[in-house]
């Protein structure tokens, strides 16, 4: 860092922090402006204000509205402030890339501090227009994984249908849905992209592929193992736990303390949603040990399977959230549709699973409706993983649990226990407090945030 006076003959350069502000001051020739030339706004003389746009070195580093508020959080005093920059595993650059970028970005944000102090409209009105767009993209974001969630839970509900009514397997349901979302590749080729993603990205997002139709083929294949809802639940509930793991570990994307509270209420919602009820059914092979022990043993791998299942829906969520908006939703459709028509077959004949294809016009409708729904639940999530944590998006996919408790409670003869319905309650008052956090955040926070942003701007580093 070096520092001299301002008005001397060398350069001052500050840099606050290798992610939020770098700033740097020269002795250039004063700005004079030409008469009749019209000039770009520069708010102090000799300092020029420019910011990345599309298309520009460094625009994609730029932080989205959704990710304002943990801009402001990375500029509190509260966090220490590192030298060195970390390499993630997704989305790691490497040195020549890092230097090239910040030195980009540092002569884009070239007096940006002068700019925001010599507005006429001082930080408070910036602060205000970053957070009115910023709640706009969330109420939209938010919308679509609460339509997400609606979806996924009639999608348990309609495959469940489709088993006890129409002898359906899973894995031939999720082979057919894997089929028909094929069409899906009319979404690359009228926006002329390539099948398999942009240059430089398409090792990821076949990763992406592979683990996302993994996940859905073992999910889909506890379903012969253990009940549907308890592996619908359990595959919800380690899902939601290892993104969070894996995103700060992989991505370092932390948790704030309400969200992280919201996500731990939700988990204890789906862990009252999994306890048993009390009259222990189940125990008609007493008195056979051979039966009970086969019958423990094929729980157990199906438990596993969810739990698998959640792990690698886990791992396909962060490779996506690394890809940032490289991708386009409906490339990474098409990409798990390939993937599934690939690996659903080799489930399929692994647990020899038969091939029942739908008989009449019923069933062929329930599979269609089927297929409706997980796409839109796939739009809603794979479109909120762009700008949230993967553990919010998965936390809020939890409602799809009480919403296929009262689905199953409408279109089959089946009450849910007593603890189902407190952990269906308590999940959907997880997912409500995480919604209004997000959305309406208190005026304390905003000032206090405003506060640490002008602390910034007028930090006396020399």
């Amino acid at each position: 860092m070096e520092s001299t006076h301002l008005l001397g003959s060398s350069k001052k350069r500050v840099k606050i922090h290798p992610h939020t502000v770098t700033a740097k001051y020269t002795t250039h020739t004063p700005y004079s402006p030409q008469p009749g030339v019209h000039t770009p706004y520069s708010p102090q003389p000799g300092v020029h204000t420019h910011f990345p746009q599309p298309g520009d070195e460094g625009y994609d580093d730029a932080p989205s509205f959704e990710d304002f508020g943990s801009f402001l959080e990375e500029t509190s005093d509260r966090k220490k402030l590192t030298e060195s920059r970390k390499w993630h595993l997704f989305g790691g650059r490497d040195k020549n890339k890092s230097t090239a970028s910040t030195s980009a970005s540092g002569e884009g944000r070239e007096g940006a501090v002068g700019g925001v102090k010599g507005s006429g409209g001082g930080v408070g009105e910036q602060l205000a227009s970053f957070g009115e767009a910023s709640v706009s993209a969330s109420r939209q974001t938010w919308l679509g994984l609460c339509g997400a969630a609606l979806a996924h839970g009639c999608l348990i509900m309609l495959t469940r249908l489709a088993s006890q009514r129409f002898s359906l397997g899973p894995l031939f349901l999720l082979l057919v849905r894997s089929i028909l979302q094929l069409l899906s590749v009319a979404v690359p080729l009228q926006r002329g992209e390539h099948l398999l993603g942009p240059e430089g990205y398409r090792l990821r997002l076949v990763f992406y592929g592979i683990t996302y139709s993994f996940s859905l083929c073992c999910a889909y294949s506890s379903l012969s193992f253990v009940a549907p809802g308890d592996a619908s639940t359990t595959w919800r509930l380690a899902t939601t736990v290892l993104s969070a793991v894996l995103a700060f570990l992989l991505l370092e994307e932390r948790l704030g303390l309400a969200d992280g509270a919201a996500l731990a209420l939700g988990v204890c919602g789906l862990g009252l949603v999994l306890v048993p009820p009390a009259d222990g059914s189940g125990s008609g092979s007493a008195g056979r040990p051979v039966e009970e022990q086969a019958l423990f043993w094929r729980s157990a791998f199906g438990w596993s399977l969810s739990v698998l299942a959640g792990l690698w829906m886990a791992l396909s969520m962060v490779s996506f959230r690394s890809l940032k908006e490289r991708v386009n939703v409906g490339t990474a459709l098409f990409t798990v549709s390939w993937t599934g028509c690939v690996l659903a077959p080799v489930s399929m004949s692994l647990l020899q699973e038969a091939w029942v294809w739908p008989s009449g016009a019923p069933a062929w409708a329930l599979v269609l409706g089927l297929v409706a729904c997980s796409v839109g639940a796939f739009l809603g999530m794979t479109h909120a993983l762009t700008r949230l944590q993967p553990a919010l998006v998965s936390a809020s996919q939890s409602l799809e649990i009480p919403v296929a408790m009262v689905l199953q409670l409408a279109v089959l003869p089946l009450a849910p226990a007593a603890s189902e319905i407190i952990g269906g309650v308590v999940v959907v008052g997880s997912v409500v407090w995480l919604v209004v956090t997000k959305l309406l955040p208190s005026s304390g926070t905003g000032r206090k945030q405003r506060e640490e942003y002008e602390e910034i701007l007028d930090s006396p580093i020399k």
